[in-house]
C-alpha cells in the first residue's frame, strides 16, 4: 500500500472554503471505516486539524478540552489512515473514512466508541452491512489462536480440498433452497454459503473489501 505519508490527499480548494465552521473555529468529523462501514467514532477539526489530515492522509482533530491538535493513534497505534473525505450537503459535517489499523478506535480499548446501547446495555452484535468483514475478523482470529473445538480451525487443517468440498456442498444447498422458495431455509443455507466461502477467501489471503471494490468498479457512472 502507498505511503499516504508523501501522497498527501487532493482536495477542491473551493469547497475547503465552504466549510462552515462554528463560533469556536470547529467542524464536526464523523470517523466511518471503510471496511466494515461501522461509525468508529466523532470528534472535532479545526483547520489546523483538518489541513494536517489531508497533508498526511491519517485522522487528525481538534481536543476541546486540551484546545490543542492530535493525530489519532500517535501515541498508541491506532492510526486511521483516511481513504476519501466527504462533506454533508449543509458544508458543516465531515466524514472521514477511514482504515482503522489496529481495529479499536475507542480510548475504552473498544472498536468503536457506540459500542453501548441506550439502555446501557453492550453491543456485540455487528449490524448486517458490517456482518461479512466481522466474519472474517472472526475467522481470522480463530485460525492465529488455533482456538480448541473451533469448527474454523479443524476445517482449515483438513486442508484446502475439503474446504472447497463443503463450499460446493453449502453451494447445492443453497440453490435447493432457493429452488423450494422458503425464505428462512433460503437465509439458512446463504449464510452457511457465505461462512464457507468466507474461510476460502481467508486461507487465499482475499479480504471482503477487495471483493466489493470489484463489485462497485462495475456500477456504471
Amino acid at each position: 500500500m502507498e505511503d499516504l505519508e508523501k501522497n498527501p490527499l487532493t482536495y477542491s480548494d473551493e469547497l475547503l472554503k465552504s466549510i462552515k465552521w462554528n463560533a469556536d473555529g470547529l467542524v464536526p468529523v464523523i470517523a466511518q471505516d471503510y471496511r466494515t462501514g461501522e461509525i468508529r467514532m466523532f470528534a472535532w477539526a479545526n483547520q489546523l486539524a483538518l489541513m494536517l489530515t489531508l497533508q498526511t492522509g491519517y485522522a487528525h482533530y481538534y481536543s476541546r478540552s486540551r484546545k490543542s491538535v492530535w493525530k489519532k493513534g500517535e501515541s498508541s497505534g491506532e492510526l486511521q489512515r483516511i481513504v476519501e473525505i466527504r462533506i454533508d450537503c449543509d458544508e458543516d459535517v465531515l466524514l472521514y473514512i477511514i482504515k482503522q489499523e489496529l481495529n479499536k478506535a475507542c480510548h475504552t480499548g473498544e472498536r468503536n466508541c457506540f459500542f453501548r446501547n441506550i439502555k446501557g446495555e453492550k453491543v456485540e452484535k455487528p449490524l448486517p452491512f458490517e456482518t461479512l468483514t466481522r466474519l472474517e475478523e472472526v475467522i481470522k482470529q480463530r485460525l492465529s489462536e488455533r482456538q480448541e473445538g473451533s469448527y474454523t480451525v479443524k476445517l482449515f487443517m483438513e486442508g484446502e480440498d475439503r474446504i472447497l468440498q463443503k463450499f460446493g456442498e453449502e453451494a447445492i444447498e443453497a440453490l435447493i433452497a432457493i429452488k423450494n422458495g422458503e425464505q428462512k431455509q433460503i437465509a439458512m443455507e446463504v449464510s452457511d454459503l457465505l461462512y464457507h466461502l468466507t474461510l476460502a477467501l481467508v486461507t487465499k489471503g482475499l479480504e471482503w473489501h477487495q471483493i466489493m471494490e470489484e463489485l462497485a468498479s462495475r456500477f456504471k457512472k
